[in-house]
């Protein structure tokens, strides 16, 4: 009687998968798309604060120190980048299965559907961290010209691991979008313009209107990332409220809330992981036809 051939494990058909995926989003025309426009972004960048370096190093300018420089910079266009590698690799990761009807052939082999879900999600994630890292090269380069052997604040490993962890809140919604809707289209927009404009409209919203600390808004937790270069960093896990008076005593005042840096975390991760096994959920129960 001929043997019976055993089927891979989960953990090595997760591995395959990641690496096939991940080699394809490398020699595809979308990531070398994505490198061209961080790149520009930084020729730009550098660019402007050569031409300006001057004005810059004045009292309270982007190279009046390291942690200007960094928490402007870096923090600051982090989260477009993010959202972009997120979009590219993300967006139609789940939903092209559906719309190319390649997850009907897929489906048809003895693998489960959690496997083919976090197989891809770790090749987009391995894929945005490679956009991130060229990000952080440019960066560091200018750091270094203007700052010398003082280009490199301890802040700054914080804040890159705050911002891996928006990666993978963002990541994580980006396949919940993709399994929600059968055509990438949608799950492109609605990514974008809710991580570019949306969470920050709620959170204006939430602090105008209810006057309240947004903590249930992603961007607001976001904001951790570039915090960490503030003079006095709050590592809790409560915000910074600061109230200012508009007026004499009695008057109108503003309050606003900056979140602690394990609030920050707790709340992304909190994203991450309902997005993820939502997203999953999702892909468990849809038919391919």
């Amino acid at each position: 009687m001929a043997a019976v051939a055993e089927l891979p494990s989960s953990m090595s058909q997760i591995f395959q998968l990641t690496k096939n995926q991940y080699r394809e989003y490398l020699s595809s025309r979308r990531y070398l798309a994505l490198v061209g426009i961080v790149v520009a972004i930084g020729a730009i960048l550098s660019f402007v604060v050569y031409h300006y370096h001057d004005t810059l190093q004045g009292p309270g300018g982007l190279l009046s120190s390291n942690l200007a420089f960094y928490g402007s910079v870096w923090a600051g266009a982090l989260g477009l980048i993010v959202v972009l590698a997120a979009v590219f690799f993300g967006g139609d990761a789940i939903a092209g299965e559906f719309q190319n009807k390649t997850g009907y052939f897929l489906m048809g082999l003895p693998i489960r559907r959690a496997t083919v879900y976090v197989g891809k999600w770790i090749a987009a994630f391995g894929a945005s961290l490679s956009i991130l890292g060229l990000w952080l090269a440019i960066v560091l380069l200018n750091g270094a010209a203007y700052f010398g052997t003082d280009f490199l604040p301890w802040q700054l490993v914080p804040s890159i691991i705050l911002g891996i962890v928006y990666l993978m809140a963002v990541l994580g919604a980006t396949f919940l979008f993709s399994s929600l809707f059968k055509t990438s289209a949608y799950g492109f927009v609605l990514t974008a313009i809710l991580f570019l404009f949306g969470f920050t409209l709620l959170q204006d919203l939430v602090l105008g209107l209810v006057k309240i600390e947004p903590w249930m808004v992603i961007s607001y937790a976001s904001g951790a990332i570039g915090d960490v270069f503030a003079t006095n960093i709050n590592w809790g896990l409560a915000a910074t409220v600061t109230t200012v008076s508009l007026g004499p005593r009695g008057g109108a005042t503003i309050t606003s809330y900056t979140p602690g840096v394990a609030e920050g975390v707790i709340i992304m991760l909190a994203y991450f992981v309902l997005s993820s096994v939502a997203g999953l959920l999702l892909f468990e129960r849809e038919e391919f036809s």
